[in-house]
């Protein structure tokens, strides 16, 4: 595991982003963690955060193949700002950034899409998760209503479970759409790190392992 994975790891623990308990998901499943990026909500973290994607962002060697960074709304929203930000400050790299909102206004400011996306745009879609996959149907829909396509997507942690077959809920994605999903860090990497920290409990990693037994999907 590089440095940056174990900072992000440590970051995400320290900020409650990640849990350890029972946790109901989207998918129904009842999890023994959680990854909820909502928790970072203050100016230095939120900065940080966007620190990170903008480093992963780097390190996967995507910048000259995107133009448009989006964040889906809400939990998108902070992400994509504030690694539009750090882009700019850290590596001196200026993209433009969107999110869209739950609901049409029909005053003001009106429409889907706050930001720009123009015709022929490549997008790069940042979030936190995917669980089902079925959350980012919509925004493939929004943006390529608009022309565009999504390109990549950058994740901060793949929780490697399967989706609707035995491939986990991040490749059956890839497979479906062709469109690449890189991941900050993984479950697994969460684990590593939290041992060493002599963060998680003996039973919540046992609850962990035969969660990930049960439901761990194949790569």
């Amino acid at each position: 595991m590089n440095e940056l994975k174990k900072e992000f790891v440590k970051f995400l623990l320290e900020t409650k982003a990640v849990r350890f308990g029972e946790f109901k998901l989207k998918s129904g499943r009842i999890s023994p963690y959680f990854i909820n990026i909502g928790e970072i909500i203050d100016g230095k973290n939120i900065s940080k955060l966007g620190e990170f994607y903008a480093k992963a962002i780097i390190g996967y060697n995507i910048i000259d193949k995107i133009d448009v960074l989006f964040g889906p709304s809400y939990k998108g929203i902070p992400i994509v700002v504030s690694t539009a930000i750090a882009l700019n400050n850290i590596f001196g790299i200026c993209k433009r950034f969107a999110f869209n909102r739950k609901e049409i206004k029909d005053h003001g400011e009106k429409g889907m899409i706050i930001g720009e996306i123009k015709e022929g745009d490549r997008v790069l879609l940042l979030d936190d998760v995917i669980t089902t996959g079925e959350t980012k149907e919509e925004i493939l829909r929004i943006i390529s209503s608009f022309n565009a396509k999504v390109c990549f997507i950058i994740i901060a942690v793949d929780r490697l479970e399967k989706g609707k077959t035995d491939l986990t809920a991040v490749k059956e994605f890839e497979i479906k759409y062709g469109i690449p999903v890189k991941a900050i860090v993984s479950i697994e990497d969460i684990i590593n790190t939290a041992l060493e920290m002599r963060y998680i409990k003996e039973e919540d990693l046992e609850k962990i392992m035969k969660y990930l037994k049960e439901y761990g999907g194949r790569q």
